[in-house]
């Protein structure tokens, strides 16, 4: 029943297949995209967004989730950020004021990261963001 001859080629055959995908890439990934500056952006004499880039990098969809719950069950509509300073909560105008550019700015991240936000179920999706 034990055949070495059939059974040992077998599971080398199948551990180089199952570690395929981790030896050729020998830990190479894909370099993230750089965000690039809509014309909005390059426009602005001091380029701040609301919060910190850092933060907006890491947090900005916990963000969106917040002004939607607030906005939406709350009927809050302003934001106060870490200096103090007050933005309208919205999407549409507030973000993509400056983010004009859906395909070249947000796209290239959320392709890159997999993720598929449901942003434009509910909003209108940008004139250059239609086909």
């Amino acid at each position: 029943m034990f055949d070495p001859g059939k059974v040992l080629p077998g599971l080398v055959i199948f551990l180089i297949l199952l570690t395929f995908p981790f030896w050729y890439g020998k830990g190479r990934t894909a370099p993230p995209p750089l965000p690039v500056d809509t014309p909005e952006i390059q426009k602005l004499s001091v380029k701040k967004c609301i919060e910190p880039t850092p933060f907006m990098k890491a947090s900005h969809m916990e963000l969106l989730n917040k002004w939607r719950n607030a906005v939406v069950r709350d009927g809050n509509h302003l934001y106060a950020n870490h200096e103090g300073k007050k933005f309208s909560m919205s999407l549409s105008q507030t973000c993509l004021g400056c983010h004009s550019n859906k395909e070249k700015f947000c796209d290239a991240c959320h392709n890159y990261s997999g993720v598929k936000p449901n942003c434009w179920s509910c909003h209108v999706v940008p004139q250059e963001g239609r086909t």
